[in-house]
């Protein structure tokens, strides 16, 4: 080949080669250095780069991840519920009705207490609580008061059966019982104590009950039964209310109750052969169909007046029919009052009862006996009152009234009497109190209620009413008595509803869990998804 048409190759000389070599060992070099530094990257991105590798996604390490996340999920419900056992206020009550809460009055009342007070209940722990569900809720509300009254009330679960001694501790228990647990509770406070039976603490269905001897719950009233047993047992000198009987009295079984479950001693005593008890403050005349004779008249007199020195108070409701009473009319009289044969009627909707009478309504507190009511916002519900006529204002005074809309239904009317002519514009009393106060300031009281139907059974056991909270109140302050009455409903665990009846809070939990709830769940799904779907 000529040297024209000689092809020029690239330089290869010896230099070359021998410059290329350190070329490919800094490459290696380089390598070596990447991955060291990735290392060192990985480290420097600790657990949350760990956690974005394909290692801890799909290798043992992820399984392992989720072992100690359900152990710390087990760990925290075990601590939860040692905490609800030790603290049970921590449980949250979403019935329509608080099944399981505490009403404010039993807070306050076992917050208070200055007393040990031992429960004992009378059967072992575990049959307790395989007794049904108003057993639990029991349990639950027991559990609360203990936590609520600041160590003062404590449990006990006795097995009567493997401890037979313990009923000898207590002779006047009757311990006898048609079923295995009818006495159900002993509330023991010192040397005081109480039985409370298993139809106290609990309502059911007494037909059954009576066809087959089996009990079917319906509801819990262990909580009212509960405070009542405390209250009595607490209490050091109770208050004794002599009853007078033997003039056809009505049925008086409702008040006499409310009293001694507010640890008053009520006794029942026939004026023709018996004297008041010297120690009683109190004497109730109970719609007596049958007027005083004179001696008993003046046996209550005498004893109004403790010779002079006052102190004591007479309770009178009259009956509805009307009757001849000259005596109780005199003694009345002798207090600033009377009382009218006629029938008080409410012409004011803003009073009526829905559905009543004119002659069933609501009434209005005056400025007396109202300072302690709980809750004077709940209005007193009578029915077929009798007027009470004030004769002496310095005197006696009004206690509940109507409104300036209503009147005085004579007894007996004929066709000509008219309504309207009745309605003079002022309010009609009906409750008032006479007083007599001596130079110590002690004083003596006639209250007359002019309803008896105030205080039937039915009556006073509506929430919606005061009139065992308010008869209570008035009792309890002439007595310069702290506790005031307490009023607990029963509590069924019919309702599955929460107990949510505000209509905003009830639009915003529809909002919270029904639309925004499941929209972020899907949305995080969705997000999750697109992202797992592109890498």
């Amino acid at each position: 080949m000529s040297e024209e048409n000689k092809v020029i190759l690239p330089d290869e000389t010896p230099d070359t080669k021998t410059e290329e070599k350190p070329v490919t060992e800094n490459s290696n070099d380089s390598k070596k250095d990447d991955k060291k530094g990735r290392k060192k990257d990985e480290k420097k991105g600790g657990f949350k780069t760990f956690l974005k590798s394909r290692k801890a996604r799909h290798g043992s390490m992820a399984a392992a991840i989720v072992a100690i996340v359900i152990a710390i999920v087990i760990v925290i419900n075990v601590i939860c519920g040692l905490l609800v056992e030790r603290f049970p206020d921590l449980k949250f009550d979403f019935t329509a009705n608080n099944s399981f809460a505490l009403q404010e009055d039993t807070v306050d009342y076992v917050s208070h207490l200055d007393k040990d007070v031992t429960l004992y209940i009378l059967m072992p722990e575990s049959d307790f609580d395989n007794q049904g569900t108003y057993f639990i809720q029991a349990k639950n509300l027991l559990e609360k008061m203990q936590s609520n009254s600041n160590g003062k009330i404590s449990i006990e679960y006795i097995d009567l059966s493997s401890n037979p001694t313990f009923t000898s501790s207590y002779p006047d228990v009757d311990w006898s019982g048609e079923s295995s647990y009818d006495n159900f509770m002993l509330v023991v406070c010192g040397d005081q104590y109480r039985m409370l039976k298993v139809g106290e603490c609990f309502e059911y269905d007494e037909e059954i009950y009576s066809y087959y001897g089996s009990y079917q719950f319906t509801g819990t009233t262990i909580e009212q039964a509960v405070v009542t047993a405390v209250l009595n047992v607490t209490a050091e000198d109770k208050i004794v209310v002599d009853m007078i009987t033997g003039n056809n009295e009505q049925d008086y079984s409702a008040i006499k109750t409310l009293l001694e479950n507010n640890a008053y001693e009520v006794n029942e005593i026939s004026l023709v052969t018996q004297d008041i008890d010297e120690d009683a403050e109190f004497v109730m005349l109970y719609a007596p169909s049958v007027d005083l004779d004179e001696s008993a008249a003046e046996k209550i007199s005498e004893w109004l007046d403790n010779d002079g020195k006052y102190g004591r108070s007479l309770i009178y409701v009259p009956t509805i029919e009307k009757v001849d009473t000259p005596n109780i009319d005199n003694l009345l009289d002798q207090w600033g009052m009377a009382v009218d044969d006629g029938f008080v009627f409410e012409t004011n909707t803003d009073y009526l009862v829905s559905g009543s009478t004119p002659y069933a309504f609501i009434v209005d507190y005056t400025d007396y006996y109202t300072e302690n009511l709980k809750n004077s916002k709940i209005p007193v519900f009578v029915n077929q009152s009798h007027d009470i006529i004030i004769n002496d204002s310095e005197m006696a005074h009004s206690l509940l009234v109507t409104s300036d809309k209503a009147g005085v239904q004579p007894y007996e009317f004929d066709e000509s009497w008219n309504y309207e002519d009745a309605m003079t514009g002022d309010p009609v009393t009906v409750a008032a109190e006479g007083v007599k106060t001596n130079n110590d300031e002690s004083s003596s009281r006639v209250v007359v209620f002019g309803s008896f139907a105030m205080f039937t059974e039915s009556n006073m056991s509506f929430n919606s009413y005061n009139n065992s909270a308010y008869f209570m109140n008035v009792v309890n302050t002439i007595a310069d008595k702290e506790d005031t009455g307490i009023t607990i409903e029963s509590k069924s665990l019919e309702s599955n509803e929460l107990g949510v009846t505000d209509v905003t809070t009830q639009s915003a939990m529809i909002a919270i869990f029904v639309v925004v709830l499941p929209a972020v769940i899907l949305a995080t799904g969705l997000v999750v998804w697109l992202r797992r779907r592109n890498r």
